[in-house]
């Protein structure tokens, strides 16, 4: 199972690897693939992770959630 975070406020690539970081050190979070040019975070799960314990995870490194998909 996948979901997309749309993410606001990343820069740069070491930006990018904040987030990626964050979201891969959740529980059930297998990987995450983070692209900061296009906004985006495609998170690989192998449990269900609520969609607030994902944007808690991101808008704690202070970037902004818009949408998960």
């Amino acid at each position: 199972m996948t979901k997309t975070l749309k993410v606001q406020g990343m820069m740069c690539a070491h930006c990018a690897a904040r987030v990626k970081k964050a979201l891969e050190a959740l529980p059930g979070v297998e990987g995450a693939s983070v692209d900061h040019v296009a906004g985006s975070a495609v998170v690989t799960l192998n449990a269900p992770v609520a969609d607030e314990v994902l944007r808690a995870a991101v808008e704690e490194q202070k970037y902004a959630v818009l949408e998960i998909a």
